[in-house]
């Protein structure tokens, strides 16, 4: 093999994205429900869905801000739980499906 071929099979996904992870976890899923049911119950729907629908591509960033926050969170939050939404907000699809919970929840009636 020459060196063309071999730096072509060494970098052929250098820039390949994952693919995008189209299913959650029923747990995953049962956290993004509850902090919707938070949102919605203290009226906050309509300012939560224009934060998220502005900074939905940062997603990752506002992860590393939860992890980061951890030891102040845990003073009023369940950690663990904290943690797994920190890890669940990594993902890509994460806060478009929250937008769709609290879009869902907001219109039907209490």
């Amino acid at each position: 093999m020459n060196l063309w071929g071999k730096l072509r099979k060494e970098f052929v996904h250098a820039f390949a994205l994952p693919p995008a992870e189209s299913t959650f976890a029923l747990e995953d899923l049962a956290l993004l429900e509850q902090v919707a049911r938070v949102i919605t119950r203290r009226g906050m729907a309509l300012p939560a869905l224009l934060f998220l629908e502005s900074l939905g591509p940062l997603n990752f960033l506002g992860s590393q801000v939860l992890h980061g926050l951890r030891p102040f969170l845990e003073l009023v939050c369940d950690a663990t739980e904290m943690e797994r939404l920190a890890v669940l907000l990594e993902r890509r699809d994460s806060v478009s499906r929250l937008i769709a919970i609290i879009q869902e929840q907001a219109t039907s009636p209490a």
